[in-house]
């Protein structure tokens, strides 16, 4: 007497059932690699961070560049920075917050003025991003729970300092961005990328 397999399936369902089993581990696959790149960034904190803030840095020195040396002086109200202020700050927070992200900050140093030509400004912006460039090279997530010295002395995590940069990037970025609308220009960032 011959026995059938318990679970013998008929020919007709085998090239049915291998097919659906071959676009299951098909969708498995497509959904699981970019899961396992990212685990394999051994710091996905910082490059996070470091892609917001590497676009960030190119729209406000697009902004900086886009926005006549006339309206520099530009602001919506009298209580607002003016467009000159705005740079000026980012550049000195860029400076004094990407210190903190290194071993190593340097003390903050004298105000970027707002009256500098705006020459000047991009030129005080290129650099400061030029140091927060040098402290995202150095940046590492198992380094973001040391303890900084943050505003007013207190005492941070490291990884208050890196959201501080990017969020403030981002703040003031609008602000520009805003403020290129209120003079007719269209911001870097809505332009269509050049071919």
């Amino acid at each position: 007497m011959t026995t059938k397999p318990r679970f013998a399936l008929p020919f007709v369902q085998r090239p049915v059932l291998l097919a659906a089993l071959s676009a299951t581990l098909s969708a498995a696959l497509f959904v699981a690699t970019p899961i396992l790149q990212a685990q394999s960034d051994p710091n996905p904190v910082v490059s996070s961070a470091r892609e917001i803030y590497e676009r960030q840095a190119k729209y406000m020195i697009a902004a900086a560049e886009l926005m006549p040396a006339d309206k520099y002086t530009f602001r919506p109200t009298p209580a607002q920075m003016s467009y000159a202020q705005s740079i000026a700050h980012v550049t000195d927070a860029n400076t004094f917050v990407c210190g903190m992200l290194t071993a190593n900050p340097t003390p903050r140093g004298p105000r970027t003025s707002d009256t500098l030509s705006k020459d000047q400004l991009i030129a005080a912006l290129k650099a400061s991003f030029h140091v927060c460039d040098q402290a995202f090279a150095g940046l590492q997530d198992a380094r973001l729970g040391d303890t900084i010295t943050f505003f007013g002395g207190k005492p941070a995590p490291r990884a208050r300092a890196l959201f501080e940069e990017v969020g403030d990037l981002e703040d003031h970025y609008s602000q520009m961005a805003a403020y290129l609308r209120l003079n007719g220009l269209t911001p870097p960032s809505v332009k269509p990328a050049k071919p």
